[in-house]
């Protein structure tokens, strides 16, 4: 039997999944970010920060009592999270190291072939050598084994060092030991990774059934493709084996879409409430997304569950941006109701906000409008600037 779910009960089930309807004020203790970030997977790290860096922001839009000093103490000190490869570059739970490993080994094999198309022959001749400088030596940043005379021009111009660190790194023989002004801190894994996450090893039908299955529960119900995208660790076809294997405990459930999409088959495990009362209603106020959110990650599933288009426009020319170079999403309640541009100018201590733009059939209410700069003041205090200043006209018409 197909058991069809209403798209305000999906929304509510993946925000929740997503803990984006836990009350967003309640006091988080160290122990409690680091199940939150276990709960909802990974959390995406990205160097862009015109308000805040996308792993703080993605932990502030959830729960506003969010410190930076517990995440770095979990990632520098505790050494209960550590810093790999999901779809992009993610802060994961060291829990989870002994599936990353079967990650570490497809992925060289793969690696060597692509990196000698892209760097030349020859690409791989500073890597024992660099190995051996960090055993010896300890912890590295990259620019402390970069050749006094190299010139580089940018990430296609890696000097012979800084690949080899990027290589090993992508294969485990490495891991990041912290970061100094962003800039990651090499050092061999069995320094950093706590040693019964390091030595403990699973089988690979363990490792496939546990990518999926936890894949699966953080997303609520899915299709093959979205379990295999989630992790980024198996094909879609180990995934699609995976569910067929999997039949019997599964159930098969129809996700009504927004708009004109039809219903979109998927699975999920037994027990999933199709009823929207069974599942807690988000928090009514405004709140402002990184434009890296899990909830968005997959930009397909958020239009068809949420109406709402979104594309990141960093790389598009300024002229050709539909809104602009980096521009928040904005959730209210199980809605996400628009998109705001806007910059902290931390010199000038004032939150920029350049530009509103509310989607079709949202209103600019002054309820929803004191909601919202509830949420900036919000922003602008935890990205450490005072004041809020808007563009004249900043509302989109």
């Amino acid at each position: 039997m197909v058991i069809p779910i209403s798209n305000q009960a999906a929304r509510r089930i993946f925000l929740a999944r997503q803990g984006l309807s836990a009350p967003p004020a309640r006091a988080l203790t160290k122990q409690g970010l680091l199940e939150l970030i276990h709960d909802i997977g990974f959390v995406q790290v990205d160097s862009i920060s015109t308000v805040e860096r996308a792993h703080n922001q993605i932990l502030f839009s959830r729960n506003q009592t969010f410190q930076r000093e517990h995440l770095r103490q979990l990632l520098e000190e505790d050494r209960a999270l550590f810093e790999h490869w999901t779809h992009d570059a993610s802060i994961i739970p060291c829990a989870f190291y002994p599936y990353w490993k079967h990650r570490f080994r497809r992925r060289e094999a793969s690696m060597r072939i692509r990196w000698a198309k892209w760097q030349g022959e020859g690409f791989d001749k500073a890597f024992d050598e660099t190995y051996a400088k960090i055993a010896q030596d300890g912890a590295i940043l990259a620019r402390e084994v970069k050749e006094a005379d190299h010139k580089s021009g940018g990430w296609w111009e890696w000097h012979p060092s800084k690949t080899a660190l990027e290589f090993l790194w992508h294969t485990g023989k490495l891991a990041i030991a912290a970061r100094q002004n962003f800039q990651k801190i090499y050092d061999l894994s069995e320094r950093v990774i706590p040693g019964h996450h390091l030595k403990h090893e699973v089988s690979h039908a363990e490792f496939v059934d546990w990518a999926c299955s936890n894949a699966l529960s953080r997303l609520g119900f899915a299709t093959h493709g979205e379990i295999a995208a989630f992790w980024d660790l198996v094909s879609p076809e180990e995934a699609k084996d995976w569910v067929r294997a999997n039949r019997e405990t599964l159930e098969q459930v129809e996700i009504e879409c927004v708009g004109d999409v039809k219903p979109r088959a998927s699975f999920a495990f037994p027990g999933l409430s199709p009823d929207p009362q069974d599942w807690p209603e988000p928090p009514a106020r405004i709140r402002v997304l990184s434009p890296f959110d899990p909830l968005l990650r997959d930009r397909n599933r958020a239009e068809r569950l949420f109406g709402f288009r979104y594309r990141i426009e960093v790389f598009v020319p300024e002229a050709k941006r539909e809104y602009g170079y980096y521009v928040f999403p904005l959730l209210e309640g199980d809605r996400l109701i628009g998109r705001i541009d806007m910059r902290a100018d931390r010199k000038a201590g004032t939150l920029n906000v350049a530009r509103l733009w509310l989607e079709p059939k949202i209103r600019a209410s002054a309820g929803r409008m004191a909601r919202l700069e509830a949420e900036l003041t919000r922003v602008a205090r935890f990205a450490g600037v005072g004041e809020i200043v808007h563009a004249p006209d900043w509302i989109a018409d």
